[in-house]
């Protein structure tokens, strides 16, 4: 075992939490170094080898937290103008 898949399993199961989707997660994580087999645990997991993998990427840049959802839709601002529209109305008022 590298020293950084021991450091990786020391976060996970040193990491206590009530958010059931990071617990899902770690728990792949988990399973896959237990049975030291990635492909069985993705598998009784129900989860591809791909997803294993972007989650362990994801906890190696950024830690346990990265495992929450991050959304990748671009925000949408309600209400809002164009800026040289903005500049025309306050110039005018």
């Amino acid at each position: 075992m590298s020293k950084i898949q021991s450091k990786q399993k020391r976060k996970l199961s040193c990491f206590i939490t009530y958010n059931p989707l990071i617990k899902h997660k770690t728990g792949l994580l988990n399973l896959a170094e237990e049975l030291g087999n990635i492909s069985q645990a993705c598998k009784a997991m129900g989860m591809s080898r791909d997803t294993f993998y972007r989650y362990q990427q994801a906890v190696e840049q950024g830690g346990v937290e990265a495992l929450l959802n991050q959304t990748r839709r671009v925000p949408n601002i309600k209400n809002r103008v164009d800026e040289h529209i903005e500049q025309a109305v306050v110039k005018f008022a």
